[in-house]
């Protein structure tokens, strides 16, 4: 589950960039909303997807409510979720 997990928050991460550095700048920018759209919905879903395998990561793995927390705020965070994968995922085993 946790190279699931990886692949999940990896791509909610680049949901995130996407959301925040392309597609808002244009929306706010230049008043063009066709990515605002696509790239929020597929950062909603992403973002709900990691939520719930941090859940259940944390329940396998018995994380501490601390290390979860800090797992769930980091995917509201630009690069949040990069850094976590570095920090505490880098040496769980490959399921």
């Amino acid at each position: 589950m946790t190279k699931f997990f990886k692949i999940i928050a990896t791509l909610e991460g680049l949901s995130l960039l996407l959301l925040f550095f392309v597609a808002m700048p244009m929306k706010y920018a230049y008043g063009n909303e066709t990515l605002i759209r696509p790239a929020g919905m597929a950062h909603g879903v992403l973002f709900i997807g990691y939520i719930i395998l941090a859940y259940l990561l944390k329940e396998e793995q018995n994380w501490s409510f601390k290390k979860f927390f800090i797992v769930a705020i980091a995917s509201i965070i630009p690069f949040g979720t990069f850094y976590i994968e570095w920090k505490y995922l880098k040496d769980t085993q490959k399921n």
